[in-house]
């Protein structure tokens, strides 16, 4: 067991200590929350919806995964809490002018920005990357940072012309 030559093991040789747990990158789980779908692990594509907890899912795996409840899928836990489409909202997105997406990123030869996101809130223009808090109104869809929401004093959406009922979207 080792002690060839006279050596003495101390007691932190021998005994193997509790295994470290591994720590996930906050910044990362950010942007996937605002970036994938959290039904399906996909990259969100229109339509997507949302819950009332404020997750994001792409409307087709939501579909799915009302239509397929035969199979236990792992990621069902996720939406357990959505019985019917009722229990979601189409979201109403305003895409970001400065995203390019994987256009310019073909070859792999160009550093991708992560905290760039595909939308923004259309009021103030801040970016949905998980650094702020965004809404949606759960009567007509519309996406607003919260920001934004505060420093309008409106009673009604400014595009879709209904009365303000918001739900947050988590941070």
């Amino acid at each position: 067991m080792g002690c060839d030559g006279g050596t003495i093991p101390k007691r932190h040789e021998l005994v193997k200590g509790p295994k470290k747990v591994e720590k996930v990158d906050k910044d990362a789980e950010l942007v996937a929350q605002w970036n994938y779908c959290t039904l399906s692990q996909e990259i969100l594509r229109r339509p997507i919806v949302a819950c009332e907890l404020g997750r994001l899912y792409n409307k087709d795996a939501v579909i799915e995964f009302l239509l397929d409840k035969s199979s236990e899928k792992a990621l069902g836990k996720a939406a357990s809490h959505i019985k019917s489409i009722k229990n979601v909202t189409e979201l109403r997105l305003s895409d970001n002018p400065a995203w390019e997406g994987d256009k310019g990123n073909t070859k792999g030869d160009k550093h991708d920005d992560l905290q760039r996101a595909r939308f923004i809130c259309p009021v103030v223009g801040l970016e949905m990357n998980g650094r702020h808090r965004f809404c949606f109104l759960r009567c007509c869809g519309c996406v607003f940072s919260e920001r934004a929401l505060k420093e309008v004093k409106a009673e009604v959406c400014h595009t879709s012309m209904s009365p303000l009922l918001s739900k947050c979207l988590y941070e």
